[in-house]
């Protein structure tokens, strides 16, 4: 198989019963070393591990005798429908996984009636995602050169582009020892359409203990961000402001201050400060922070309809969903993911109706019991 990306494969999407089928289904195509570069995340992977212990440590208290008979998944997210309380997450490089990558993704994200997210690292540029059709938010890290920054937010915008999310939990790129012991490198052709033209340091074989990608992104993003920063991109940007990467309360009422639209509480899917709290742990405290001025996402660890109705239960507007989206790319390209987009929204219907809600707002009603181990 080419070392680049899976095999284009659509046979068997079909038997493809819930998130876990598509995982074991990508592991089957894809070469060891990018299922790694999707699957892994830092250090010992203790966070990595807990995020999706803590969201089966939490259990909804069901309410009966409610009409359920339409059932409604559908909702608000940054002052737009969406048909499920769910976006897809900012994941780099999606041409590993698929020829198409993200433009793929996108498009099954459109079919699905919930926004895709194009990052900063995507290996398709954001102008090509948009024309797609669909609502599009693009992600931004802060670089080295904070003009290039703004530069990116002016191209999504003009792209037509509804929301602007800055990630603010990555000043580099944490060290994840599956891509330092598999001596990861992207393939030429796969390259990050928004930033070099050319091959990077993420290109080249690495030496040492970094990893190409880690010694690419070192270059490349700023230590230096800030709430200024923060600041200074609220002024700038009219569209809606999201940060991603927000664990502790005391942040989440800052960015309140600074006027952001939403934050995701997210740890990176376990992929930055391993040890990290895990984001569903973190969720209630930031939701109470928020106090309502803001829209709260979950993001990390998210696998099925039920992690959607925990996290509605526990106060947040909606989640994002990454690696699985991911699994169904290489493993159908865009029909994968679009059966991967229609079990969440399947397995999230069957969640609200069986816990007495008729819609996303009745899941916020719902109070919860996390079981201590």
């Amino acid at each position: 198989m080419d070392s680049t990306s899976a095999s284009v494969r659509t046979d068997g999407i079909e038997d493809l019963h819930c998130l876990a089928d598509a995982e074991r289904a990508a592991a089957s195509v894809l070469p060891a070393a990018v299922r790694d570069f999707v699957a892994g995340g830092s250090g010992a992977e203790v966070t990595l591990d807990a995020n999706r212990a803590a969201l089966d440590r939490v259990f909804v208290v069901p309410r009966v005798l409610r009409d359920v008979s339409r059932c409604t998944t559908g909702t608000t997210l940054l002052g737009r429908r969406a048909r499920l309380p769910l976006a897809l997450a900012p994941v780099a490089y999606q041409r590993l996984l698929h020829p198409e990558g993200e433009l793929a993704a996108a498009r099954a994200a459109k079919a699905a009636g919930v926004p895709f997210t194009a990052s900063t690292l995507s290996s398709v540029p954001v102008e090509r995602l948009t024309a797609v059709g669909g609502s599009v938010w693009f992600q931004l890290y802060w670089l080295r050169e904070p003009g290039r920054s703004l530069d990116l937010v002016r191209r999504a915008e003009d792209a037509g582009a509804e929301a602007i999310m800055l990630t603010v939990d990555v000043p580099w790129m944490g060290r994840r020892l599956r891509d330092v012991r598999n001596r990861f490198a992207l393939p030429e052709q796969v390259r990050a359409a928004h930033l070099a033209a050319g091959p990077t340091a993420a290109h080249r074989q690495p030496s040492g203990a970094v990893s190409a990608l880690a010694a690419h992104t070192e270059a490349a993003f700023s230590p230096a961000l800030t709430w200024s920063s923060v600041a200074t991109l609220r002024e700038r940007t009219r569209l809606p402001l999201v940060l991603k990467g927000v664990l502790a309360a005391e942040d989440a009422g800052r960015a309140v201050e600074c006027g952001v639209d939403a934050v995701v509480v997210s740890n990176h899917g376990g992929r930055q400060l391993d040890g990290a709290v895990p984001s569903v742990d973190a969720l209630p405290e930031v939701v109470a922070a928020s106090a309502g001025r803001c829209e709260v996402l979950l993001d990390s660890g998210v696998r099925s309809g039920t992690d959607v109705l925990r996290a509605l239960a526990l106060g947040a507007s909606g989640v994002l969903v990454g690696r699985p989206t991911l699994w169904g790319l290489a493993v159908g390209g865009e029909s994968g993911v679009r059966r991967v987009l229609g079990l969440l929204a399947d397995e999230f219907r069957d969640a609200l109706g069986l816990a007495g809600c008729a819609d996303a707002a009745a899941a916020r009603e719902l109070r919860t019991v996390r079981r201590d181990d």
